[in-house]
């Protein structure tokens, strides 16, 4: 069978991938948006001045003059590089002057696969450094590549980082490079570090960077993330409670050996319709066509379907669906979905379609019916830009490595493996099973060193988590989100917040206002102990400076705003401007 690419070349795509993005900050029309006076939202402008003009240190060396000083276990630093205000491009932004340090830490040759290891890193300093803050960046995909250590935050079109708030930022491989994605699962100690470890190694030594740096520790720590990111950040509340003060959580994967079997388990549906097609041109081109099952007309059809059905639960019919739980309650894909009486032409689903569709939807199960992934909620964004990537593509190219290489015990033979053959060809209940195996070797299952602990430990250390996720993400679902955040420990959810996203795809994008900023609300409930209520989030229109976001309807205003609101509250509409967030309350 033939290999559809080489693991260098489908490594660095996910890298590429959108793991998080941070957005802007409110603007004046964001205060009009705002259910208060004007005397309130000037109250607002006010602080948002005295969070960026607090206390400011400076570096206590120059850039030139820090590697010398720079000594830490395990590590070597090999590179201090001075960057100009400006120099670094940012779409939407200025990144301030700072100093860039990379460097690697337990560099290693693995006793089992003969590979050379260690995890790399880079820390960008600010000249200027505000308030004493530090921030993680975890990165999504299955790491790989130290992204640029600038704070990526929240939501599509980053537009100010944790980087131009003048946090001091630390960045990652996660202990493996992008050429050795996903073999690096062979080594059971580069899982580890995937899984967990690398933060907990990176975390102190940053900090004593940033202590020699300054000539102070920080004294307020955050980490966030997006995708894997979300799940990186939501191990280390678990694991590291004692290290971080704010968890910023987008689209979370923190059960990814599920969700990526559930993903395995899509194609295998969709390849009952599948009769031979393949991908004709493109980067993906000879790769089956699983598309073919569940077209981008038919998509389309859901999403409108759902509309129709949805919309108007909040007050009002505006193209999006903001009463997620209600929505479940009464779609039905069955009997609110046209079934084609003949042929498909994009204006029905057939009744196979119907029930592999009606599979998909309602969770990744065994072949004894035990339960391996959450269901997915039905949205109005079905049928956005990237999700034909994640149905069709990822579960060809990019899970079957994670799933046989990383997550499973023991992992597949690299020489033999093919992630076509093992998608389409390999039984879901032993991918299954492989997540909880153990060997001599591979002493720590998947579903330990991937899955976060209980929180039993974060709430006891005053630590706020603030999450986001799109409800049309279509990898890792929102309802696994929710249930994850329903049965936290009453103490524990208290110190946590979910705000949905309707139409929103993974991590940015959809029919959706995918614009926020969630690190503000998260630096108030931390230092001030101001617990966040609504959010604002805008659209992401032709002129938005972070970008466009190409999903957006025609119909919509360019700068749409809705808020966001903390689970289990919803937008409702009171009557107004439907494209203002003031028409809207948080019920």
């Amino acid at each position: 069978m033939r290999r559809y690419g080489s693991f260098l070349e489908w490594a660095v795509l996910i890298v590429a991938l959108p793991a998080c993005s941070s957005a802007v900050e409110p603007t004046e029309s964001a205060f009009d948006d705002a259910d208060s006076s004007v005397e309130s939202a000037l109250k607002v402008g006010r602080d948002e001045e005295q969070e960026e003009e607090g206390q400011v240190d400076a570096l206590s060396l120059d850039c030139s003059q820090l590697l010398s000083s720079l000594e830490y276990p395990n590590t070597v630093f090999t590179s201090v590089t001075s960057v100009a205000e400006g120099e670094f491009p940012q779409p939407g932004q200025t990144i301030p002057a700072h100093c860039l340090v990379t460097g690697k830490m337990f560099e290693r040759v693995s006793p089992v696969d003969g590979n050379t290891y260690s995890i790399g890193f880079e820390i960008r300093l600010p000249l200027t450094w505000k308030k004493r803050r530090f921030f993680y960046q975890a990165n999504g995909g299955l790491d790989g590549a130290v992204a640029p250590a600038i704070g990526a935050t929240s939501g599509g079109g980053p537009l100010k980082s944790a980087l131009q708030k003048g946090f001091a930022v630390i960045s990652s491989d996660a202990g493996h490079d992008a050429a050795q994605n996903p073999f690096f699962g062979i080594d059971p100690q580069a899982r580890l570090d995937f899984g967990y470890q690398a933060v907990g190694k990176l975390t102190p030594m940053a900090k004593k960077v940033v202590r020699l740096a300054y000539g102070k520790k920080p004294k307020w720590s955050y980490i966030g993330g997006c995708s894997n990111g979300g799940r990186h950040a939501m191990v280390a509340a678990a694991r590291y409670a004692n290290e971080y003060d704010g968890y910023l959580v987008g689209s979370p994967g923190f059960n990814l050996p599920n969700a990526a079997i559930a993903s395995i388990y899509g194609a295998q549906q969709y390849v009952q319709l599948w009769q031979g097609e393949t991908i004709p041109a493109g980067p993906f081109a000879g790769l089956p066509d699983l598309s073919v099952a569940f077209t981008q007309a038919e998509r389309q059809l859901l999403s409108l379907r759902v509309l129709e059905r949805c919309d108007a639960l909040d007050g009002v019919s505006d193209g999006m669906v903001q009463d997620t739980q209600g929505c479940q309650a009464v779609f039905d894909l069955d009997t609110d979905v046209p079934t084609c009486p003949g042929a498909r032409d994009g204006t029905c689903l057939s009744a196979l379609q119907k029930v592999i569709v009606g599979n998909i939807f309602s969770g990744a199960k065994t072949s004894t019916q035990t339960p391996i992934y959450s269901s997915f909620p039905f949205d109005s964004g079905h049928a956005a830009g990237d999700t034909a990537f994640w149905e069709f593509i990822s579960p060809l190219i990019l899970d079957p490595g994670a799933v046989a290489l990383v997550f499973g015990t023991p992992p597949a033979d690299p020489a033999l493996f093919n992630p076509v053959g093992f998608a389409l060809g390999s039984p879901i209940d032993l991918m299954y099973a492989s997540t909880f195996a153990t060997t001599p070797t591979y002493i720590e299952p998947s579903q330990s060193f991937m899955v976060p602990p209980e929180l039993d430990r974060f709430h006891r250390h005053g630590r706020r988590m603030l999450i986001y996720h799109g409800v049309s993400d279509p990898i890792f679902s929102a309802e696994d989100t929710v249930k994850w955040l329903e049965e936290l420990d009453p103490a524990d959810r208290a110190a946590a917040r979910l705000y949905l996203v309707p139409g929103m795809s993974h991590c940015a994008g959809g029919p959706s206002t995918d614009q926020f900023d969630l690190l503000k609300p998260l630096i108030r409930w931390v230092e001030r102990k101001e617990a966040p209520e609504r959010v604002i989030a805008s659209a992401r229109g032709p002129a938005n400076p972070g970008g466009p976001n190409f999903d957006l309807p025609p119909a919509w205003s360019p700068d749409r705003t809705r808020p966001l609101c903390p689970y289990p509250r919803v937008a409702t509409y009171h009557g107004g401007n439907i494209e203002r967030a003031s028409s809207f309350h948080c019920e």
